[in-house]
């Protein structure tokens, strides 16, 4: 049991590590060059190689908040407040969010700029419409231009915002542009404004590798980047042969790292399962109301391999929540970890 539940914590420390290192394989400036010239309309048919120039100093990667009060909080050494963007609400802790990635990028006149927030998702959320989390996001992108983009009522200085949405281990391959749009009920009148100012681009990514075509080459870059299938040297050659992006050490460190971390990921998630398979067997084994003995003798295995996967489910009480059971496990073990 012990090994079952360490190998549980493992498993969530390496999902950490790769998401780590999917958002710093995403902030490479010329990966970011790709995107952009994919999905927002003020790039669409440049050269990746142009739009690099115009993405502004390094990406900011999990260090905003998107915290009402937090996204502006920079400041230097005196104290002072300075101009720029402070990255995540953690939700794991139910506390701060911090947006993947925040980049400003010039436009082609190279004067004026818009914002661009990229997120990564391994797969849908359950809990909550993704939808609703985008435009929280880029609502909060907006908001947060307040006395750091525009001052008091200067609103015209407002700069255009979109927030790219990477979604893996999805159905079927997407691309799609949510934005404001006017619908005229009675007259014609033009409303003086902008209706580019808030944009949310969802992609959806399938575990396969598209074809190199127009319609796929976004697709297969970031399903080749984050796919199982591909192994490094597949997708160093994709990378450097298909895309012409500089396989620098950073970028090498990161794709070596996704790679061994996914097949580590795998199968301690195998452990985990089995680990809850054997809860949810002495779940309905209790609520017959048998005792640990018995317990054990039905199980076929020794009664001191069971006592401790056995007192946490009679400590969770009579709803018998499982979700609530592995949660219990692992703080136990990470607390002896840390003790440690």
């Amino acid at each position: 049991m012990n090994t079952d539940v360490k190998n549980a914590i493992l498993a969530t420390d390496k999902e950490e590590q790769y998401d780590s290192s999917a958002k710093r394989l995403l902030a490479n400036k010329e990966i970011l060059a790709y995107i952009l010239v994919n999905t927002v309309k003020e790039f669409e048919g440049m050269n990746p190689k142009e739009v690099i120039l115009l993405i502004e100093g390094e990406p900011y990667v999990s260090s905003i908040a998107v915290e009402p009060g937090l996204t502006n909080c920079l400041t230097d050494k005196s104290g002072l407040k300075i101009v720029g963007m402070n990255t995540e609400d953690v939700e794991k802790n139910e506390g701060l969010i911090r947006y993947d990635i925040v980049f400003y990028v010039r436009m082609k006149d190279g004067l004026s700029k818009m914002i661009i927030n990229v997120e990564a998702q391994k797969d849908e959320p359950q809990n909550y419409d993704i939808l609703n989390r985008a435009v929280f996001y880029v609502s909060r992108l907006i908001s947060s231009q307040n006395e750091r983009d525009f001052e008091k009522t200067n609103y015209n200085d407002i700069k255009s915002v979109y927030s790219i949405w990477v979604c893996m281990n999805m159905d079927s391959n997407s691309l799609c542009h949510i934005h404001l749009n006017k619908d005229d009920l009675i007259g014609n009148q033009n409303w003086k404004g902008n209706l580019n100012l808030i944009n949310i681009v969802m992609i959806g990514l399938t575990d396969g590798i598209p074809n190199y075509n127009t319609s796929g080459k976004l697709h297969r870059l970031l399903a080749g980047l984050f796919s199982n299938r591909l192994s490094v040297k597949e997708k160093f050659t994709l990378l450097s042969e298909e895309y012409n992006i500089s396989l620098d050490d950073d970028v090498r460190k990161d794709v070596n790292t996704m790679c061994n971390l996914s097949q580590g990921i795998k199968e301690e998630g195998r452990l985990e399962g089995r680990l809850e398979e054997r809860i949810n067997l002495i779940i309905k084994i209790m609520k017959k109301g048998m005792p640990l003995e018995q317990i054990a003798n039905l199980m076929d295995e020794p009664e001191e391999n069971i006592m401790p996967l056995y007192e946490v489910v009679k400590m969770s009480g009579p709803e018998y929540d499982i979700d609530k059971i592995m949660k219990i496990l692992k703080n136990n073990s990470q607390t002896k970890t840390d003790k440690k």
